[in-house]
């Protein structure tokens, strides 16, 4: 114990001394409870964190002590005078309404960083008449135009695809940017302000100011090749990684299963291929839902793949359908240049050659009219038998919106492809391939790669009185339109996969709308699941943001649904499920086995758990760049998450600095007249602490 350390002396002494010694033993407890009154600890923030490429780095950091400055609630642009320039207490943490949040505002903040702390945005609960943090032309340096392919159209020169793109997640920030609910904390910190900080008819405000703190220090600096190398150098036996590739899983499947042991080219084999993208992105890290921009395409094709899976059964096409939904695509399409480059290097079950023709689902929740548009490349369409085959597949497209409420159509103007997965497949070699959009030619989604980019954006809003499995079942008018489209996309790819005049239909996209962009935490979500992913169903919808740890929520969901709605319920029990290669009709080389929970009987608290066998498979979204070592490639990307130790944000009450000098004086004050003390009673101890001692040897 703690009264060990003490030696023999005076009673007295002693106990004073235990005293001293506990009240040391429990100084955690004590400088707990301090600071709980001196902090108030916000829980509801998300950062803006650092990401880097092969030439710069992106986003924001504080330094590593943390960022401090004196709160001030911006009211409006002219308001920065304040901060910027006439207020007397810099720096300061700058707070300001989502409608604020601009590039003027940041980029004059960014400017004057010496007398900006930090910035947090409070993020209302209604979505602003636009907003798009992304470039206004995505993606443009890794696309298939260039000064070799398409001139004229490389760069946006022609069609600027996001014209409301203001740019700001691709600046840097050496300052850290926060977001905030408008909840509770968010109205606790405005008091504080109001109280403390607002100046009164132009003169300053007296202290205690209202201040806040965030830490966001970020370990990685200057660009990918950098901090790649810091990650290689060992000079500790646990080395501290600084940075990582972003990457995750592509999701495959097709109608007709594979070898996944065998590679290369295939003899007499032709694939169609449909794909979609995954992921999204948003200013801050991880709050990115990309309800157009990602999933309305996703589930479109997914519900596409189900709606095939029986008619491809009874009456199997010549060619093959491959369904791929690509991870990474907002970061210069990391999963779709994996693919390619796996095909190319004989990595996957297939090779280039075996591609008849790529359908690719884009954005395509939001109309502006009742048509969709057919994209498709001017360049490639000049070979002739790539435009013969062009021209089949707009033919199929068009033809199967018999009895559907729009209609399919090139766009007017020749244009090049907007930002899409196809870009890849082009610039390996010239491939059929129609990227099927809502939009002419600027996205008509006004939220592109931010946070508002939700299920508001699609309309998709339910009666207050549901339930949530009443939600879950309820139909929607976006669920209704994207079930058209997902009926087009059926029956076109069955056809151009060489089957017959389908009318494919007893299609439904509900339930995946709900547990995409409402609550993933649902009945239908669950018993598609296997248990030991039940925990990543949340009731919330995933974050699309890629990431860099492998298997993202959104890949898993992915990944069994799609099982589930192309694959067979097998009898198989658990343990086979788990072994089917020991069982005489079972191969794991041509098939994937996944034990769900399924769901739960009338009458009963028990799951009827079963076996799945499809032909889905996960492979890697990591860029080639990081397999060749080539961290400045100027053809894949190169993008890198910069590690961190902690997040957090808190405010306090700050005093002026002539009271912390003055406290600082009296504090050292204080320590040198202790050691003069304790120097004093060291050199007449002899004196103070003399006792009569016996003699040392007595006769009795």
């Amino acid at each position: 114990t703690c009264v060990q350390c003490l030696g023999d002396g005076n009673t007295s002494l002693q106990k004073l001394a235990t005293s001293i010694v506990f009240f040391f033993c429990l100084s955690d407890v004590s400088c707990n409870s301090v600071e709980q009154k001196i902090y108030v600890e916000l829980n509801n923030t998300v950062p803006c964190v650092r990401l880097l490429n092969a030439t710069h780095q992106i986003g924001c950091q504080s330094s590593i002590s943390g960022d401090t400055g004196v709160i001030h609630v911006l009211e409006s642009e002219a308001d920065l005078e304040w901060p910027l320039s006439k207020g007397p207490n810099p720096p300061y943490m700058v707070l300001l309404e989502s409608s604020l949040f601009t590039r003027s505002i940041m980029m004059k903040m960014k400017n004057e960083s010496n007398r900006v702390a930090g910035v947090a945005v409070v993020v209302p609960n209604t979505s602003p008449p636009e907003f798009s943090p992304h470039t206004t032309c995505p993606n443009e340096n890794t696309g298939v135009y260039s000064d070799n392919y398409g001139p004229n159209l490389a760069h946006c020169n022609t069609t600027v695809w996001n014209p409301r793109g203001n740019g700001l997640s691709y600046e840097e920030f050496d300052f850290p940017v926060f977001s905030l609910k408008e909840d509770n904390e968010t109205e606790f910190i405005k008091q504080c302000y109001l109280d403390h900080n607002r100046a009164v008819n132009g003169s300053a405000p007296q202290y205690p100011l209202c201040a806040m703190q965030l830490f966001s220090h970020m370990h990685a600096v200057t660009n990918t090749p950098t901090c790649m190398r810091r990650n290689d150098i060992n000079f500790s036996i646990n080395p501290e990684m600084v940075c990582d590739p972003l990457g995750d899983y592509n999701v495959w499947g097709s109608i007709r299963p594979y070898n996944d042991t065998v590679f290369g080219h295939k003899e007499n084999e032709s694939v169609v291929i449909a794909a979609a993208r995954l992921d999204s992105r948003a200013f801050f890290w991880e709050v990115s839902t990309g309800a157009e921009g990602s999933v309305s395409g996703f589930v479109t094709l997914l519900a596409a793949a189900q709606a095939l899976r029986e008619v491809t059964h009874e009456a199997p096409p010549t060619r093959n359908i491959l369904f791929a939904f690509f991870q990474g695509e907002t970061f210069d399409y990391i999963g779709s240049s994996r693919m390619v480059y796996d095909m190319e290097n004989g990595k996957f079950v297939i090779d280039l050659d075996n591609i008849h023709s790529v359908l690719e689902i884009g954005q395509v929740a939001v109309h502006s009219g009742t048509n969709l548009f057919l994209h498709s490349d001017p360049v490639s369409r000049r070979n002739n038998t790539v435009n013969d085959e062009v021209k089949n597949l707009v033919n199929n497209l068009q033809s199967s919106t018999a009895g559907l409420s729009f209609l399919l159509v090139e766009p007017n103007v020749s244009q090049p492809l907007p930002p899409s997965s196809l870009q890849r497949f082009l610039r390996a070699q010239p491939i059929p391939g129609i990227v099927l959009a809502d939009h002419e030619s600027a996205f008509n989604n006004r939220y592109y790669e931010s946070f508002y980019d939700n299920a508001a954006n699609l309309n998709l809003t339910y009666p207050s009185d549901l339930s949530p499995e009443e939600q879950l079942e309820f139909v929607t008018d976006t669920a209704k339109s994207l079930t058209d489209v997902a009926t087009v996309v059926a029956r076109a790819l069955y056809k151009q996969a060489g089957g017959n005049e389908s009318l494919v239909n007893n299609i439904k996209v509900t339930q995946m709308l709900y547990g995409f962009l409402v609550s993933s935490n649902n009945s239908w979500f669950q018993a598609v699941m296997a248990p030991e992913l039940k925990n990543i169903l949340k009731p919330s919808p995933p974050e699309y943001y890629v990431g860099v740890a492998m298997s993202s929520t959104p890949t898993r969901l992915v990944q069994y649904l799609l099982a589930n709605l192309t694959g067979a319920a097998t009898n198989l029990t658990q343990s086979q499920c788990q072994k089917p290669d020991e069982l005489p009709n079972e191969s794991r080389q041509m098939y994937s086995y996944l034990w769900v929970q399924g769901i739960v009987p009338p009458n009963s608290t028990e799951r009827d758990s079963f076996c799945v066998r499809a032909s889905v498979r996960l492979t890697k979204a990591v860029s080639p760049a990081f397999e060749l070592g080539e961290y400045a490639s100027k053809d894949y990307s190169t993008w890198t998450e910069s590690r961190w130790k902690f997040i957090k944000a808190r405010i306090f009450l700050v005093a002026s600095r002539d009271l912390e000098m003055l406290t600082l004086g009296v504090g050292v004050a204080v320590l040198f007249t202790s050691l003069l003390v304790t120097y004093f009673i060291s050199t007449k101890a002899d004196v103070l602490f003399s006792s009569t001692r016996e003699p040392a040897s007595a006769a009795y």
